[in-house]
């Protein structure tokens, strides 16, 4: 299925600041919240759609890669279409929409979301760099690297704890991993809801602590991870997969992964967007005589044509055998330009053969008859 703009889904202008995002998502949040509309499949899809769009255009470096290649910019995870978010992903971003727990408990007084008002840690996001071949990018590929990063303790599960039961409920703020605090004022009494001071938002603290982990509940370790990159990237641009970074501690939300395409240069071609160069050098005899050269493409060889008579700068077009775009069935073209190499070394029989021929009138360049400008040739090619 085919995914909506995402600016339409929060119905704002592309050029909408952080701001109206912000209040845009917090609306349609509060709207189709599965507390407000319980059992509701369609308004918990329209719930996880609006918390996508504003988990892309709330982040600069993800929305900047959106505007520029659309939904592959992200691609490999990124968004709860991608596979990447859940509602646990959702949930936490209310930290920063509603300042903590609830939205229903900052507007509507009273109720609790699915995490129970505590406060869930985010692991960093990593970076890395996947260098591609021509070839690699032009049919798309899957790489496995070997990323080594914070990951969950083994011995302790994630938790932090040096067994099961080694857990006690906060007595400050009795596992809700809030406390509220009532202040009078010339209004009257005015209630506020911040983060637990005890358990910084957890609602449980570790009674015996991982000898491994010391309670954090990350290690340092080395991870496999797939990476399905789509045909037609190219130089610089970012894929984003989530939950792939830098593990959270205790049993919190992983960090995206970030991956960085760098293109291994060709030995005989060059891309110009999606366009693929070649230099083809041919001598003036076969460019007279006409002549069948084997030339490379992304695809192999491929064997061309060169007509009798033909001009150094021609360029000749391999219609589709480019490089795709990224996330459509459009081909760029092969561009082949024809150079007359000349040799500089000549035998005694060869130089009288070219000086034989060199009186000819058709050795003789006609600017106008059998030459074209540069320009003409480009017009010729377009047209």
């Amino acid at each position: 299925m085919t995914k909506r703009d995402y600016y339409d889904i929060l119905g704002v202008q592309r050029n909408a600041g952080a701001d109206e995002i912000k209040k845009a998502y917090r609306k349609l949040a509060i709207k189709y919240h599965p507390d407000k509309n319980p059992g509701d499949k369609a308004a918990e899809e329209q719930f996880k759609e609006a918390a996508e769009a504003y988990e892309v255009l709330s982040n600069q470096e993800k929305r900047q890669r959106y505007d520029q290649f659309g939904h592959a910019g992200n691609a490999g995870g990124a968004g709860y279409g991608g596979g990447g978010m859940n509602m646990e992903d959702i949930f936490s971003q209310f930290g920063d929409i509603f300042g903590g727990g609830s939205p229903f408990e900052s507007f509507f007084g009273g109720g609790q979301s699915s995490r129970g008002g505590r406060r869930v840690s985010r692991g960093s996001n990593l970076r890395i760099k996947v260098k591609l071949t021509l070839e690699e990018i032009s049919k798309g590929v899957e790489k496995k690297i070997k990323v080594n990063k914070q990951v969950a303790c083994k011995t302790c599960n994630g938790s932090g704890a040096k067994d099961g039961s080694s857990f006690h409920t906060c007595n400050t703020c009795g596992g809700s991993g809030s406390v509220r605090r009532v202040t009078n004022t010339i209004l009257g009494q005015m209630q506020t809801t911040s983060t637990c001071p005890t358990c910084n938002g957890e609602g449980t603290q570790i009674t015996n602590k991982c000898a491994v982990c010391h309670g954090d509940g990350i290690v340092r370790g080395e991870e496999t991870i797939s990476i399905n990159i789509p045909a037609g990237v190219s130089e610089g641009m970012q894929l984003s997969m989530s939950g792939k970074g830098n593990a959270a501690p205790r049993g919190g939300i992983a960090g995206d992964l970030i991956i960085l395409i760098e293109e291994i240069p060709h030995e005989y071609l060059k891309r110009e967007g999606n366009n693929i160069i070649y230099d083809l050098h041919i001598s003036f005899v076969d460019a007279a005589l006409g002549s069948s050269v084997e030339i490379p493409t992304i695809d192999g060889k491929a064997k061309i044509k060169i007509e009798a008579g033909t001009q150094g700068g021609k360029i000749l077009r391999l219609k589709g055998k480019g490089v795709p775009e990224v996330n459509s069935y459009h081909h760029g073209d092969q561009l082949v330009y024809v150079n007359i190499w000349t040799p500089k070394a000549l035998s005694h029989e060869e130089r009288d053969l070219l000086e034989k021929l060199q009186s000819s009138p058709n050795f003789k360049p006609q600017p106008g008859k059998n030459e074209k400008s540069f320009f003409d040739r480009m017009k010729e090619y377009f047209e």
